[in-house]
């Protein structure tokens, strides 16, 4: 119960975080909730098709459904009382990133899979509804950026495998794990830790078009 709860909170949190990225660019109440939904669920349905499990998650169970619908609402009445932080949408990513991550892990780690796959869905899961949450509202999705984002989620899933391989509890690794995401996130957002860019030399685009063109 307390793993679903959490992943129930996972996906209102991402919902949150897709309402406030829409109100960030001034969309109707139809965009919020588009925004909100694809969030919340993008993850979980493309870990559920990669993996072939059906019906999807949110198919199965329309609770998700009403945890988005909770979450959106909720945001909308927060805007109308007052202006929310500016590193709210960040915050709020962070968290759903943690709880999504594992959750993603959990069930690809349920269907008996290998640790490789269970890291793999567990990032699959915590970034995927973000990344398309950002394509939609026209920008680099933060997966994409040199921010650490999806590196969180796979150092917090190594965590939470790391711990049940050495006998701790499901639902403490669980919590442990999200932590650790949620914690790296929130870190590297308030010092400002990136990974190294690609150090692409200035110029080469120039030199190539000129050479073409000879």
């Amino acid at each position: 119960m307390i793993l679903y709860l959490l992943d129930l909170l996972g996906v209102a949190v991402f919902a949150v975080s897709g309402a406030l990225a829409a109100g960030r660019k001034g969309m109707d109440w139809l965009g919020v909730f588009v925004l909100a939904l694809v969030t919340g669920i993008g993850g979980g349905t493309t870990r559920d098709l990669l993996l072939g499990r059906q019906p999807v998650f949110w198919i199965e169970d329309p609770m998700y459904l009403a945890a988005i619908a909770g979450g959106t609402v909720l945001t909308l009445l927060g805007a109308r009382l007052g202006r929310y932080p500016g590193r709210s949408l960040q915050v709020a990513d962070a968290f759903g990133l943690g709880l999504f991550a594992i959750g993603g892990a959990q069930v690809a780690e349920a269907l008996g899979h290998s640790w490789v796959i269970v890291v793999l869905m567990g990032a699959v899961t915590g970034t995927v509804g973000g990344l398309i949450r950002d394509l939609l509202r026209a920008e680099v999705p933060l997966v994409l950026r040199q921010e650490i984002y999806a590196t969180a989620a796979l150092a917090g899933v190594g965590l939470y495998l790391v711990l049940g391989a050495a006998g701790v509890g499901t639902e403490v690794a669980a919590v442990l794990g999200a932590s650790c995401v949620i914690g790296i996130r929130l870190l590297a957002m308030a010092k400002g830790l990136n990974l190294p860019g690609f150090p692409f030399p200035p110029g080469l685009e120039d030199r190539k078009s000129t050479s073409g063109g000879s």
